[in-house]
């Protein structure tokens, strides 16, 4: 696929409306998209939908809708697609520059949203890419799936803010070989498996390894996936629930099959 001829607008009419919902069904499935009659009123109501098309034809969208935490609003991104064949084209992170830009003039603060922490394209975006921070963790967050990117495994969820407002700083070098892993992993047929836990947090900086290509993974050896999904649950609610966040993704250290989260101290954190 070449690079598209790309327009990202905000989307209000009920045509761009309709067609958000077919995009929808192609990307996940029928069962699993959003009823037009449900946009019409989020983007009456100080939500925010926005599309990239490529000429007339609608290729990706982002979903949002006020959120309400007891102290204050926020947006909350609901969903992002693009369609099969346009993926891999940064359009998915121009989408979110425009949301924050969009949100910005609607006068929120604050984006938030989910994604699964086995993701680690998802987590390069939300987190490397766009400086937000993962602030929780939530088990089984959507119960049983049956698509093809959640079938099989719970569906655990990282809970991700994106303060727009404030202009992230530049994060020194990270020198991963020295900084504490809390899993050993080994490398196996081409994957990252997760072995034994290193349960030790008295240190300024932790890392958690991850494999690069988790549904491949999934589809070669379902145990080894629940292994990491099992094992990165218990680390990251242990953590985020004492004081630490989730701060960046970048390239295991030593091999190619994995990434490696950083975790801080809420305290220490000076990225946002």
């Amino acid at each position: 696929m070449k690079n598209p001829t790309l327009t990202i607008r905000t989307i209000d009419s009920l045509e761009d409306l309709q067609k958000v919902h077919a995009l929808e069904s192609i990307v996940w499935s029928v069962e699993d998209t959003v009823p037009t009659s449900h946009t019409i009123a989020t983007v009456k109501n100080g939500g925010l939908i926005l599309g990239a098309f490529d000429e007339d034809r609608l290729i990706g969208f982002q979903y949002s809708f006020p959120g309400f935490d007891g102290k204050s609003i926020y947006l909350y991104s609901h969903s992002l697609g693009i369609h099969p064949d346009y993926r891999r084209l940064g359009i998915g992170e121009q989408l979110k520059v425009a949301q924050k830009k969009v949100a910005l003039e609607k006068g929120y603060d604050r984006i938030v949203w989910t994604y699964d922490p086995l993701e680690t394209v998802n987590a390069n975006l939300n987190l490397h890419k766009l400086r937000a921070v993962v602030v929780d963790y939530t088990e089984n967050a959507y119960g049983e799936m049956e698509d093809g990117m959640n079938n099989g495994i719970p569906t655990d969820r990282f809970t991700v803010e994106w303060n727009i407002r404030e202009q992230p700083t530049d994060s020194a070098p990270i020198d991963l070989d020295k900084v504490h892993s809390l899993v050993e992993t080994s490398v196996d047929n081409g994957f990252l498996h997760a072995e034994h836990m290193n349960w030790q947090t008295d240190h300024q900086k932790l890392i958690v390894p991850v494999p690069a290509n988790f549904q491949e993974l999934k589809q070669h050896d379902l145990t080894a996936a629940i292994i990491w999904r099992e094992k990165t649950r218990e680390i990251f609610k242990g953590c985020l629930s004492n004081g630490w966040i989730v701060t960046d993704l970048l390239k295991h250290p030593e091999n190619n099959e994995g990434y490696v989260y950083i975790l801080e101290k809420r305290g220490n954190y000076d990225g946002n």
